[in-house]
């Protein structure tokens, strides 16, 4: 222990890594080239995430919330990382505790809104609250705080993101890159036993799942894949045990919904939790006044029961992931252990079962995310020469655009290594079209509809052209934090278009999980309802032109020719009003049959146009020069 500890103001503010968790959050930096946790007068580096604001206007975070929580449940926001990213619509947000909820607003984003003292207070800024604490609690610590790397869910989606960067910002934090929870921990690990290998991290926490699959060679870390749940965590074992204490007690349906009783049974839940970690049974007094039992008692083996379903939905997310990574379960080197809801036995026992191992434990679960946060900040700030470290991260879902008819083209799919870039070339379905509607969605479903939405933007003022004429580049760029910008550039007129993919809402309960589970029970249906829907495209494509044609060039139709043009027209606008892909497919290649002698027709008219009057070089010119812009096309992926 060292007597004293004197300070340089002119020494180099000192890079952070925080953990914001959903129970507790801790912050943490390197020291004589270890990473150690930064704990408060108390001796304790845990500081739980719960904000209470008084009714004087003061905030209280940690250890002091916690006390008031019970007195004034409604003023005392816990586990708010769980609201954040949420919609103000999400039926799942009304059961995350006892809170008063302001309704939407008519203008702005959809987000969660507490009502607390009659004041909007929000997720990031709550979660700011616990940055700023964390932030301050540093500060005593070190003098002088640098940049901080911020720990995120592996399968927090876009909003989810930046909504934990603004909060940062509002806390005065300079963020220097978001970096996913199993990864940081694997880092911890993987510095700390000076390991390489195949590893599964399974992160447990009290508010999030995830899992990720990556190897370990030398200081590179490379995510082969992740998945997960962000809404399941050990807050969802306290609302199981919770019921189930309310259940003993005798309290009735009425009385358990009152915000008072709720916060006093979740706590209650929480403590037998961990007691039960080294119990086999607990007794719970019953704190509430004229209830029929004085006593509820819980053994380990009812609080496994209750918990297993939640861990055979982590055991789906396992199994998903190790197939995503193209690699056998038997060929992991070793199984990391992440979260505090991993402390419970049973959770353990489960995962020992699943993997076939037993999962190392070298360090403090609860600590490995901010000691693998503190090594990247050292890395980033330039502190780390002597060990060089190398994180690429994964996408957790496809990311791509709503094109004709409704279908998803997936510019970026899921796992693809971050930080990344993709384009793509799209063009016009109408004649004099002058704008695009690009709509940004994520998911793995073929049709817009099923994915999520996450932006919709308009690239405008684009000069009218014949259909198929204009060329628009798509360009997705994922950032190494996982935040997605998009560039939209029409190619023969310069005009660019940038929006940074801010979603106002997060995934709700169960959406990752359902959407790719949804991917793989409808992926033969999605694929034919796409193959539908784009045969309808074109084929109302092909008939616009046609009937264009035939109006504008009737003097070079035949005897009898146009007849059998409209015959053809008249059966497939007929069948694209109808449900079967092959039909249309048949009925375009019937209608192209009967345009063969006049589409000759039409050409050798524009080429004896085109050539009147230019001599040969100029002709010979003119035709490589459409000739290299059609292969560019070809090569960009022109729709």
């Amino acid at each position: 222990m060292m007597l004293l500890d004197i300070f340089d103001p002119k020494a180099k503010p000192r890079p952070i890594g925080i953990d914001l968790g959903t129970t507790n959050s801790l912050v943490a930096y390197v020291r004589d080239g270890r990473p150690e946790t930064i704990a408060d007068c108390d001796g304790s580096a845990l500081v739980p995430s719960i904000v209470h604001y008084a009714r004087n206007g003061a905030v209280i975070v940690g250890d002091r919330a916690k006390r008031l929580a019970e007195a004034h449940p409604q003023e005392t926001l816990v586990s708010v990382k769980r609201f954040l990213g949420r919609g103000a619509d999400d039926p799942e947000t009304r059961q995350l505790g006892p809170y008063a909820f302001l309704p939407r607003e008519a203008e702005g984003p959809d987000v969660v809104r507490f009502s607390v003292h009659g004041k909007a207070i929000t997720p990031v800024e709550a979660s700011a609250e616990i940055l700023r604490n964390l932030k301050e609690l540093a500060e005593e610590e070190l003098h002088s705080v640098g940049g901080a790397v911020i720990t995120v869910p592996a399968y927090f989606d876009d909003g989810q993101r930046q909504a934990t960067k603004d909060a940062a910002k509002l806390a005065g934090l300079r963020v220097l890159r978001l970096v996913n929870e199993p990864t940081a921990a694997a880092l911890a690990y993987g510095l700390d036993a000076k390991r390489d290998g195949l590893f599964a991290v399974y992160d447990f926490g009290g508010g999030t799942f995830d899992v990720t699959v990556l190897v370990l060679d030398d200081g590179v870390f490379q995510v082969k894949s992740t998945g997960g749940d962000s809404a399941l965590g050990g807050d969802d074992m306290d609302r199981l045990l919770a019921d189930e204490l309310a259940t003993a007690f005798g309290l009735t349906e009425e009385v358990r919904k009152k915000p008072a009783v709720v916060r006093v049974l979740l706590d209650l839940a929480r403590a037998t939790k961990h007691r039960l970690t080294d119990a086999e049974t607990v007794t719970v007094p019953n704190p509430f006044v004229d209830a029929p039992a004085s006593a509820a008692t819980v053994t380990r083996d009812r609080f496994d029961v209750l918990v297993k379903p939640l861990l055979e939905r982590t055991g789906k997310a396992c199994r998903r992931a190790v197939r995503d990574a193209g690699v056998e379960v038997a060929e992991l080197d070793g199984v990391i252990l992440v979260g505090g809801s991993t402390r419970v036995p049973y959770v353990r026992t489960y995962v020992e079962a699943l993997f076939g191992q037993a999962p190392l434990g070298d360090i403090d679960p609860d600590q490995v995310v901010a000691l693998g946060a503190a090594l990247q900040a050292h890395q980033l700030e330039g502190e780390g020469e002597k060990e060089e470290i190398l994180l690429l991260d994964v996408l957790p879902l496809s990311l791509g655009i709503e094109v004709g008819g409704g279908v998803v083209d997936k510019i970026l799919p899921r796992n693809t290594t971050i930080p990344t870039a993709s384009k793509s070339v799209y063009t016009t379905q109408e004649d004099g079209q002058t704008g695009f509607v690009l709509h940004v969605v994520q998911g793995e479903r073929e049709i817009a509809s099923d994915c999520r939405s996450l932006a919709t933007f308009t690239l405008a003022g684009i000069p009218p052209m014949a259909a198929g004429m204009a060329r628009l580049e798509v360009t997705f760029r994922v950032d190494v934090d996982g935040l997605l910008t998009v560039e939209a550039r029409e190619q023969t007129t310069g005009k660019v278009q940038h929006v940074d993919v801010k979603p106002s809402y997060g995934l709700d309960d169960e959406t990752v999980e359902k959407m790719l589970l949804d991917a793989l029970d409808h992926g033969e249906a999605d694929l034919q309802l796409r193959r539908l829907l784009e045969n309808r495209v074109e084929a109302g494509r092909l008939a616009k032109a046609t009937q264009k044609a035939i109006v504008v060039d009737v003097d070079l139709l035949e005897a009898g020719e146009k007849e059998t043009i409209e015959a053809a027209l008249t059966a497939l606008i007929a069948s694209a009003a109808g449900e079967d892909a092959a039909k249309i497919k048949f009925r375009m290649d019937e209608l192209d049959a009967a345009t063969k002698g006049f589409a000759a027709a039409r050409m050798n008219r524009a080429i004896a146009t085109a050539i009147a009057g230019k001599d040969v070089g100029s002709i010979e010119a003119t035709v490589e020069a459409a000739l290299g812009i059609e292969e560019a096309h070809a090569r960009h992926g022109a729709r």
